[in-house]
């Protein structure tokens, strides 16, 4: 009997000793739309060309104004803010929108290991200021334009996902060519050409 018993005994330490290998963490998969483009409506002070798979939604915080709108992506849980101000030739009042920018901007360099800034020439003739901001940072692209006389525009690239930036990486990508395609495309309307309401 004590045979049996040792020799359980030394079965169970020997089927112990089995090495455990674990599996690789899984990532969300992501599913990136086909990219093709239309204009924003008519009822705006400014155009550029979206993705179709993007969603005009109204901004819908506290403090939004007429002209500012959020373009949702479903199908990857992104958005991009646009924030739209009239500068009614007022430059004190663009020095104020420029340096709101870059605060907005500093705000995340609590997480980001990386804020790359970048003044880029526009296909149409416009000056970009963009940021593009790497680490678990909420916003991974922002940038703003402006003609320094009437319009400013700012934007801001959010995902309304827990996931982590590096899973996101495809996804960010993905946005941030979107984003310059509007970037690239962005003309200012004339003043009273709008048709009618977003």
């Amino acid at each position: 009997m004590r045979l049996l018993i040792l020799l359980g005994f030394i079965l169970l330490i020997v089927a112990c000793e089995q090495t455990y290998t674990p599996k690789p963490r899984g990532y969300n998969r992501l599913s990136l739309p086909p990219r093709e483009y239309v204009s924003l409506p008519d009822s705006l002070p400014y155009t550029f060309e979206i993705s179709k798979a993007a969603k005009i939604l109204r901004d819908s915080s506290y403090i939004a104004e007429r002209y500012w709108i959020d373009l949702y992506y479903p199908d990857i849980k992104a958005n991009i803010q646009i924030t739209y101000k009239n500068l009614n030739k007022n430059t004190q009042f663009l020095k104020e929108l420029v340096n709101d920018s870059y605060k907005l901007t500093s705000k995340h360099q609590i997480k980001a290991y990386a804020i790359e800034e970048s003044v880029v020439r526009t296909p149409r003739g416009k000056t970009a200021v963009i940021a593009e901001l790497e680490g678990e940072v909420p916003s991974q692209f922002q940038f703003f334009i402006t003609d320094s006389t009437d319009n400013f525009i700012r934007g801001a690239l959010y995902f309304r996902t827990s996931t982590k930036n590096d899973s996101l990486a495809p996804a960010i990508e993905y946005m941030k060519i979107d984003a310059m395609h509007m970037i690239n495309t962005l003309e200012w309307k004339e003043p009273g050409s709008n048709k009618r309401d977003l």
